[in-house]
């Protein structure tokens, strides 16, 4: 498919595009911005495919929920859903908690529902991801003559962190792929909660390697808490070592590759080419140190915040990270693990 082109997904339902319905599955946030980028990447979606009815829902923290997104394709008349998660990688939001309820509103309703699969490894993220570093580089090292200044250059990657291993190994290889196709000196994979090593650990090591210019780069699809984390992480190092240039790459957001990749998983569901790469699933190989999931049932643990909708009011449009100072100041600090 070509890139920005509006397109008609191929399917076996008949001839009325309209009887097919495109639902994407976001987590959701507390945070604003967070939302309202994830709706302005959905409005980008249904430019890409205007012959569908679009909708998107959250799993908790957001308004609509996924149920709430999918009645209003049922309302719009469609007669089968194909599901995407808007989410990077594939842990435990995608291969339990989204499946299971639309498996649960699929048996509810009788409604059709195809399940594709995450954005995941991909070359049109990696272009994407290599776009947003590039910006950050100096001007004379973004071109092709800027081989010499971008061997200068480290790169570290930031990933949401996960108790998937397959998930946190994901990120790292993309890290590779960025720092190879770039012509970058180094890179490094660190992670913004759940596993290590964490921001502030990651850079303070790679601060050590004696590299020119470190770009640090969150690998996220919207900003949020964790973006924050993040920022506020490199503001600390940055304060010990003035001398040093570190820089803050944007996160991926809406490029056009991004909604490319969405389009192209909705079509794999729909022609059943849409397998997981469940290879070192720890759910279904018995995967070094977590032996005592494999085989374990699929099931939700989103349902008693799904539907919350309390946005944050400490932060006037993006995260500052006010939150957590907050319940650090109240003394019952401690790390949201999924």
């Amino acid at each position: 498919m070509g890139q920005g082109e509006a397109m008609q997904l191929r399917w076996d339902g008949g001839s009325d595009p309209a009887k097919l319905g495109i639902m994407v599955c976001g987590h959701g946030s507390r945070n604003r911005k967070a939302v309202a980028e994830f709706a302005q990447l959905t409005t980008g979606l249904a430019r890409l495919l205007p012959y569908h009815p679009l909708a998107h829902g959250y799993l908790e923290f957001a308004h609509p929920v996924i149920p709430a997104g999918l009645d209003r394709l049922r309302s719009a008349g469609v007669d089968q859903v194909v599901a995407v998660p808007g989410m990077l990688f594939a842990a435990g939001h995608v291969k339990n908690d989204i499946p299971t309820l639309l498996n649960r509103y699929s048996a509810a309703t009788g409604l059709p529902i195809r399940y594709g699969r995450e954005l995941g490894m991909d070359a049109r993220m990696v272009r994407a991801a290599a776009a947003r570093i590039t910006v950050a580089l100096p001007l004379e090292a973004r071109g092709e003559q800027g081989g010499a200044l971008r061997q200068d250059t480290l790169l570290l990657v930031v990933g949401r962190g996960s108790r998937d291993p397959d998930a946190n190994g994901n990120v790292a290889k993309i890290t590779r792929m960025l720092v190879e196709g770039l012509g970058l000196g180094w890179g490094e994979t660190c992670y913004a909660g759940v596993t290590f090593p964490q921001v502030e650990d990651g850079l303070r090591r790679v601060v050590g390697l004696g590299y020119r210019r470190i770009v640090v780069f969150p690998y996220f699809l919207f900003s949020g808490v964790l973006v924050s984390r993040i920022h506020r992480a490199v503001d600390c190092v940055v304060a010990d070592h003035p001398q040093l240039d570190i820089r803050k790459a944007t996160y991926l957001s809406d490029h056009p590759l991004v909604l490319d990749t969405f389009c192209t998983r909705a079509q794999e569901a729909l022609e059943g080419d849409n397998a997981m790469n469940c290879a070192l699933c720890k759910y279904r190989t018995q995967v070094l140190g977590f032996e005592s999931e494999h085989g374990a049932p699929q099931q939700s643990h989103h349902h008693h915040h799904e539907g919350l909708g309390e946005a944050c009011t400490l932060c006037d449009g993006d995260c500052t990270g006010a939150c957590e100072e907050d319940v650090k100041a109240k003394a019952h600090y401690h790390v949201h693990h999924h």
